[in-house]
């Protein structure tokens, strides 16, 4: 019986990220919706069935989860098993044998990061390391060796909580849109702000990256993902590649390797 198409989900603590791949590993369709720790797993299952009948995508046969927030992740496993047959395999350090995390406490890292190393592999081709910066609610460095080797990292403040602790604290400033002005110089308040929310986010990432590289023992490749990757395209001069689907895809690398 096919197992295909698979369903790929992964659970960040504000996005959570879907996508249906089908037996050549290929993603067919995508979604992205906002991460809720009161959906039940009923609720859950409508939100599923909702996104595969306006693609007008076929129901999953089988399922993997990487999940920062269990009980999120645990719900949709429920959902899963109760109104599609699905038993979803969950990405964990413990899970995945070939791969080795070069950690102090290797269980200690996240689902998704290890989906990360999984989903660079196709830019180790020509490098032994690689670097994925993935812009979520917090933003993480996740160095990467060839050979499935997780050799740590660099946990950032995402930019969104950065302008949200900053417009808590300051309660004149207005809200605005995290994207880059015309030019670094802002001559009114709105600019100056996303001058230095999204060019100063920019530079501290090319800083990290920079720092990254010296400490390895040859070059590395950096990949971009995560929602704000989208923001920062083209400003940072470190990041190599973007890719939006680097994570999903990782989660479809992982399946195809158990």
């Amino acid at each position: 019986m096919s197992t295909f198409p698979l369903l790929a989900v992964d659970i960040g603590n504000t996005s959570t990220v879907l996508g249906l791949a089908d037996e050549t590993g290929t993603l067919t369709h995508t979604w992205r919706v906002r991460t809720n720790r009161e959906s039940l797993p009923d609720d859950l299952a409508l939100q599923l069935h909702g996104l595969f009948s306006v693609a007008g995508a076929q129901v999953p046969r089988s399922a993997i989860l990487s999940s920062v927030a269990p009980p999120v992740g645990e719900n949709y496993a429920l959902a899963l098993r109760r109104h599609y047959g699905v038993e979803a395999f969950s990405v964990s350090a413990l899970s995945l044998p070939d791969v080795t995390v070069e950690l102090d406490t290797p269980d200690a890292v996240g689902a998704d990061r290890l989906c990360n190393l999984f989903g660079a592999e196709k830019y180790l081709d020509r490098q032994d390391y690689a670097v994925v910066v993935d812009f979520g609610t917090s933003t993480n460095f996740d160095v990467i060796g060839r050979g499935r080797r997780f050799l740590g990292g660099i946990l950032a403040t995402g930019a969104q909580v950065s302008a949200d602790a900053l417009f808590a604290r300051a309660a004149k400033l207005p809200r605005i849109t995290l994207e880059a002005p015309a030019s670094a110089i802002g001559k009114n308040t709105v600019h100056a702000l996303q001058s230095g929310l999204v060019y100063g986010y920019a530079e501290m990432v090319d800083g990290l990256l920079r720092r990254i590289r010296a400490e390895l023992p040859a070059p590395a490749v950096a990949i971009a993902t995560g929602g704000f990757a989208r923001t920062i395209e083209g400003i940072c001069r470190e990041i190599d590649y973007y890719d939006e689907t680097l994570t999903l895809r990782g989660l479809v690398e992982v399946w195809a390797s158990r």
